[in-house]
């Protein structure tokens, strides 16, 4: 039996289980069915050209733990953002650690996914907002949805400034010898409201993880919303990251992606703006080596007049390692007046490193200012003569241009210990001391 049939014969097994009102039962439903018409993504899509999931399905998966699985906060402090006070949701294999999170209602709403699909005051945010992003028909998506149950659900009512950022943190134990997660977040801000949210997927094991995720954020009139994602795990961890976010008019959101490990990780990233005067920013750091695979396909679809989109996606790629970008910026024809940029640059350091990059353009309106780039090349070496000229050693000042050429999508993020944390990835993945503060 292979992954696809093993997901749909256990379907009807996990319907049982769950304590959901009628309408999320038929949404549940309805994309079972879809999963099974579209099934797993192929290279045959345009989409999945450069990213092939063959060797990641192969694996006998357990659906759902077999055993509770319980961590201390000494187990999980590293992987926190521990010097910074903010809510916490944590999940081990994919099952709710209360000892660990710290949740609210005071004001705003941080909990689980799962008490939001089951507690009637929950209700109408659900019905109104829960999968019901109008994104293109995906069989990854759909089995997500066919399976929704846990994960983050955060609610931030009308003009409300969440008082702390908030970490969402799902981990792996390896009790079984083989998992797959498949979290699911809804992130609703409504108007003149403002959040800050931290997103990591953490194995603490070398047995294979396959993570299915799915996020949803919306964004309501004048709403801030400020993303965060990091990814570092280790080398047997697959990652598909799917983020669907709907902005209404004046609205600001930005995702950070900083993507340093796993063997295999395919970001999703998708901005539908439903208003004037909306800003989109997508930016992301890429570090990888050996054979590892890092996809990030972004799409920023620009519907109304008057509104902007900043891509801006790093990459520095060593070994044998795989990168991708598959940016799209989508204007509508009554989309006058936007101005939409997009750049992806690219460092190869060794001979058989790869990168595909397909920056994309479409646009109907004729009133608008849109540029996209993209550059693959290696150190400049008349650059690197003058460091070790000025006394710095070879591989110190190869690790300095690299930082560099890197550093400049960190000037946006708005968390000091978000970026004090991502400095000392990057110095870590350069195998260097930077030789200033972090």
């Amino acid at each position: 039996m292979d992954l696809k049939e093993k997901l749909v014969s256990s379907f009807f097994a996990f319907e049982e289980q769950v304590d959901v009102n009628h309408s999320v039962h038929q949404i549940r439903t309805d994309a079972l069915k879809e999963f099974e018409h579209l099934g797993f993504p192929s290279r045959k899509e345009e989409d999945w050209k450069y990213t092939s999931l063959n060797k990641v399905l192969k694996e006998d998966y357990s659906l759902f733990p077999k055993k509770d699985s319980s961590l201390e906060y000494n187990d999980i402090k590293k992987y926190l953002i521990h010097d910074l006070d903010t809510y916490r949701i944590v999940l081990i294999d994919g099952i709710y650690s209360s000892h660990l999170s710290s949740t609210t209602h005071d004001k705003i709403d941080v909990c689980l996914m799962s008490s939001a699909l089951s507690k009637s005051k929950f209700k109408p945010l659900i019905d109104n907002y829960f999968n019901k992003i109008n994104k293109k028909n995906s069989g990854i998506n759909a089995l997500n949805t066919a399976f929704s149950r846990e994960g983050a659900f955060i609610h931030i009512p009308k003009n409300t400034m969440a008082d702390k950022p908030i970490q969402v943190i799902n981990f792996a134990t390896g009790n079984e010898s083989a998992l797959m997660l498949q979290p699911r977040n809804l992130i609703i801000v409504e108007e003149n409201s403002h959040v800050q949210i931290i997103e990591r997927h953490q194995s603490l094991t070398e047995n294979p993880v396959l993570t299915n995720s799915v996020t949803e954020i919306f964004a309501e009139k004048r709403a801030m919303v400020d993303y965060y994602k990091i990814q570092n795990d280790i080398t047997s961890v697959s990652l598909i990251d799917n983020t669907f976010i709907e902005q209404q008019q004046e609205s600001d959101c930005a995702v950070h992606t900083f993507s340093f490990g796993g063997k295999l990780t395919r970001n999703n990233l998708q901005f539908y703006q439903k208003g004037e005067r909306i800003n989109s920013t997508l930016k992301g750091i890429t570090i990888i080596e050996n054979d590892q695979h890092v996809d990030h396909n972004t799409l920023v679809h620009h519907i109304e007049p008057n509104c902007e989109s900043h891509q801006d996606y790093k990459g520095i790629f060593d070994d044998k390692a795989v990168g991708v970008f598959n940016g799209k910026v989508l204007v509508e024809k009554e989309a006058q007046k936007t101005n939409a940029y997009q750049s992806n640059n690219n460092l190869l350091v060794s001979d058989k490193a790869t990168i595909n990059s397909k920056p994309q353009l479409e646009i109907f309106a004729d009133d608008v200012k849109c540029s996209h780039g993209c550059t693959i090349g290696q150190l400049d070496e008349d650059a690197l003569f003058y460091l070790k000229s000025r006394g710095i050693p070879e591989k110190e000042a190869r690790a300095l241009m690299m930082y560099a050429f890197a550093n400049n999508v960190l000037e946006s993020v708005k968390i000091p210990e978000i970026k004090k944390r991502i400095n000392k990835l990057i110095a870590n993945k350069l195998n260097v001391n930077l030789g200033f503060d972090l």
